[in-house]
This record gives C-alpha cells, sequence and structure tokens, in this order.
C-alpha cells in the first residue's frame, strides 16, 4: 500500500544567472551618436538607421564603407560631421556608440557619456560598453538577438546561421500583421481566453502558411474560427499529452504547442523536469505524483481536479511521461472527462520502449528472429505481478517482450516465464532513466538480470526488454556474457 499524497501547485523555478540582461531599445525617430568612421562604425550605424533613429556620425576620417551607409541609408537620416567629437555632442541621444583604437580614448567618451546618462557601447571594448550587439536574425518585426556576452561571437554566429535556416522569411509578414491586428482583436469584443485562442490559431497558421501574404480576410477567417470555438474556449479543455521518455528533444511539436498554451499543467514524477521548460512561464504547474511502489496521488483526486479546472475555463494539460495510452491509466481520465461533458484532446508521446531502443540502437522487431512486440506491466494495483500474464507468450522465442515497472516483481517473472518455456539464456536489457542524462543499462540473460539489477540499485523508471532482439545490445554492454549466451 503506498503512502497518500494530495496535489501540490510547484513554484517555477528562479530564473538563472544571466550574463546579460536581453532589451530592445525603441529608437525610431530618437538620436543616436556614432563616434568614428571604419568599418565597424559603419555596420552600426546601418543597424541604428534600419531602427528608424536619426544617427549623427562624427568623424575626421571616413571609411568607404561609412560612406556608403551614409548615402543608402536602411531606413531613418544618417548625418556626417568630419571632426572630432565633443562632449556637447552628447546631449540629446538616446544611444552612443564609439570606435577607438586607444583605451584612454575609449575610456573618455565612455565616462561622457555616462555623465550626460547616455547609454554607451564601445566596440571591442566590452569594460567600456553599457550594453552589447549580439547576431541579430531579421524577421522584423519578429527580432531574435544572440548574445554569449563576448566569450564565443563565432558560436553565436553559428546559432544564428541555424535560426535563419529554420524561421522562413514569410514569418515576418506574419509578425507585421500581428502589429496591425493587434488593436482589432482588442476591440473584437472577444474575452481574455478567446484572444488568446485567436493567437494560438494564428500562430498555427502562421506556421502552416508562413510564405503565405496575410491579409484582412485572413483576418476574418481567424475571428471567425475563435468565435465559432469560443463555447468550447471559455468551457475549459483536458488534453492528455505524451511526453517522452524523458530527452526534451524527443517531445513531438504538438506536444509543444500544447504546453505553451496551457492554463495549468498537471505531471507525474515520471516527467522530466527539462520538459516542464516549454511550458508558459504563467502556466500553473502542479505535481500529481504517481510513483511505483512510492508516495502516489489518488486516481480519483486526479480526475476530480482536471475536470474541476476545465470546468473553471483552464486549458489543463495532464502531461504524463512516455506516451499516456500506454500504462498510464488514461482510461479513467478519458471516462472521467466525457462523463463531465468535458472537452478532451489526446497527444501521443515516443513510448518508454521506443525511446530506449533507440538509445541501444536495437530495432524492436526483426524478420527472421523477432516477428512481434508485446508490452506488459510487472506489477498490477496492488504491486504484485499481475496474475493473468499469458506466460506462453512471454516465452515465445520469435517475440520482443518489454516489460513496464518490474523492479520488484522481475526474479519472479524471470523464474516462472523460464519454467513456462523462457530459455534462461534469452538476451535481456534494463534500462533505467531512458534517454536521460543519468541512464544506466545492464544487458544479461534473462536468468541473471533481477541479480544484477539488484547489485547495481537502478533509480528511476526502469524498463526490461526481452528476446533475441536484444542480442546486439548485449555484444555492446558486456560481449563476455553475450559470448556465453551464444554458446548455451
Amino acid at each position: 500500500m503506498t503512502d497518500a499524497r494530495k496535489p501540490a501547485e510547484t513554484r517555477p523555478a528562479r530564473m538563472e544567472d544571466l550574463a546579460r540582461l536581453p532589451v530592445f531599445f525603441a529608437l525610431s525617430g530618437k538620436r543616436a551618436l556614432v563616434v568614428g568612421g571604419r568599418g565597424p562604425a559603419a555596420w552600426k550605424v546601418e543597424l541604428l538607421s534600419a531602427t528608424g533613429a536619426a544617427v549623427d556620425v562624427i568623424a575626421a576620417e571616413i571609411s568607404d564603407e561609412m560612406r556608403d551607409v551614409i548615402a543608402d541609408p536602411p531606413r531613418g537620416s544618417v548625418t556626417l560631421h568630419e571632426r572630432d567629437w565633443r562632449a556637447e555632442d552628447l546631449a540629446g541621444a538616446a544611444i552612443a556608440i564609439g570606435d577607438f583604437a586607444d583605451e584612454s580614448g575609449a575610456a573618455e567618451f565612455a565616462r561622457a557619456a555616462r555623465a550626460a546618462g547616455v547609454p554607451v557601447n564601445v566596440i571591442d571594448k566590452p569594460k567600456f560598453c553599457d550594453f552589447a550587439f549580439g547576431a541579430i536574425v531579421n524577421r522584423s518585426p519578429l527580432v531574435i538577438g544572440i548574445s554569449t556576452d563576448g566569450a564565443a561571437p563565432v558560436f553565436g554566429q553559428a546559432i544564428r546561421a541555424k535560426l535563419e535556416a529554420i524561421l522562413p522569411q514569410g514569418f515576418s509578414l506574419w509578425a507585421a500583421a500581428a502589429r496591425r491586428w493587434r488593436d482589432n482583436v482588442k476591440a473584437s469584443g472577444l474575452s481574455f481566453e478567446a484572444r488568446r485562442r485567436f493567437w494560438h490559431l494564428f500562430t498555427a497558421r502562421a506556421i502552416r502558411e508562413p510564405e503565405h501574404t496575410p491579409t484582412d480576410t485572413d483576418f476574418e477567417t481567424l475571428l471567425t474560427e475563435t468565435r465559432n470555438q469560443a463555447q468550447a474556449a471559455e468551457a475549459g479543455s483536458v488534453t492528455l499529452v505524451g511526453a517522452g521518455p524523458g530527452d526534451p528533444e524527443l517531445l513531438t511539436l504538438k506536444a509543444v504547442r500544447a504546453l505553451q498554451s496551457a492554463d495549468v499543467i498537471l505531471y507525474d514524477d515520471l516527467v522530466a523536469r527539462e520538459v516542464l521548460d516549454f511550458a508558459r512561464r504563467e502556466a500553473r504547474k502542479m505535481l500529481v505524483g504517481k510513483t511505483g511502489y512510492g508516495p502516489s496521488c489518488k486516481q480519483e483526486e486526479i480526475n476530480a481536479l482536471m475536470v474541476q479546472l476545465a470546468k473553471a475555463g483552464r486549458r489543463v494539460i495532464r502531461l504524463k511521461g512516455g506516451d499516456p495510452l500506454i500504462f498510464g491509466r488514461a482510461t479513467e481520465e478519458i471516462d472521467a472527462c466525457r462523463d463531465a461533458g468535458v472537452a478532451l484532446e489526446i497527444v501521443p508521446g515516443i513510448t518508454s520502449a521506443q525511446g530506449a531502443a533507440a538509445r541501444l540502437g536495437v530495432s524492436l522487431t526483426e524478420r527472421a528472429t523477432a516477428r512481434r512486440v508485446q508490452y506488459i506491466t510487472g506489477h498490477d494495483r496492488n504491486g504484485a505481478l499481475p496474475p493473468d500474464i499469458d506466460w506462453s507468450s512471454i516465452a515465445d522465442p520469435s517475440a520482443t517482450t518489454v516489460v513496464y515497472m518490474p523492479k520488484k516483481t522481475l526474479s519472479e517473472l524471470a523464474t516462472r516465464a523460464i519454467a513456462q518455456g523462457l530459455d534462461p539464456a534469452t538476451p535481456a536489457v534494463a534500462i533505467a532513466g531512458a534517454t536521460r542524462e543519468n541512464e544506466t543499462v545492464i544487458a544479461a540473460p534473462i536468468a541473471s538480470l533481477a541479480s544484477r539489477i539488484a547489485q547495481a540499485k537502478l533509480e528511476g523508471p526502469v524498463l526490461v526488454l526481452i528476446g533475441k532482439a536484444m542480442a546486439s545490445a548485449m555484444v555492446k554492454r558486456d560481449p563476455k556474457t553475450a559470448q556465453e549466451t551464444k554458446s548455451a
């Protein structure tokens, strides 16, 4: 009998250390000062002009790159003053950038800017900078800034290149449409929840058709769709989401979108905490822990809480490790939602078995030796070995058997399966924390695997895979044992 546990809200983790505060200056129509005429300063002038700033360039000598920008600025005006800078030049500036070859000149400029209350950046001299320029991905008004705090600029540029490849150019059109439509959405009479629903529909459409140019017709279509769904949105909903075996990169795109739209997330102990990082920071996160042989919330309480939150108009995500439809007691939660008339959606996840097989580098099926896969649970609701296991199927040499939650009962399971005809030399692998950083793997013949697990004192969720398909995993993990198995 496990100890009772009550659902408990998880406080969001405090923000981890930031080397820099990422902020975006609104400079349109404001005065920006740039001192210096070399190539690096020319690039900063181009950036400032692109924001709509009116840029004053002060330099005694001007490079060809600077003359080109001055002659054809992207947006805001650029005015050249061919002379040395003076402290009074900083008056009225919203931002100041200097390009100095020597430390003394840089220090003097930084002191003057700070005395005038103007944020200052000195190119390639971090100790004189109030702010830094990062690598930029421009889908304006969608703008992404990337900073390594000067530690690895090449790394930052590589990340920028990755994002450039991922983000369609058309996102700029959708971001511009969002800016045009925002006031209209606010004035539409939609409730707060319905407005959020509009922007979820907008985002899904933008991702689905990134190169489409949004028009007023698209706005009306999205607004109509939102109103048609308003009643369901106001009533709340529940989505059962598979969190996968642990590695957050194994989340499906649909699971990520669900997490990002959640008001409340009810999650189990087996869900990797990194997965929760994909959720909205504002979402309430509640641990409704269910662990084998440990403190667990009662299923009835989870069902009641889930329905209660949904009926209060919340978008509830029930987050389960692996796939919610594989030993996740999903049937009870599905029935609870249907009985209460709560809208329900299911987002499948990568099963723990699939994640484990991928990490082991084995296929669960092989045309010659493993023609079927079966999933069984290692314990029933009382923690004992289930009494209705089909032992002939476990002993079938052409099957791969995946046993969930087997730590306490594996020894009995193996003994009974061997008595029913399972070859004691059958390759078997136990994997704890599959796909996670603390993943641990033990490979052994099924007859000795339980004792090996006990010796290793495995922590976390354990999965056992049994069958000839595991032979290659044994060779990789324990060549000596594998050879003994082959000889037997």
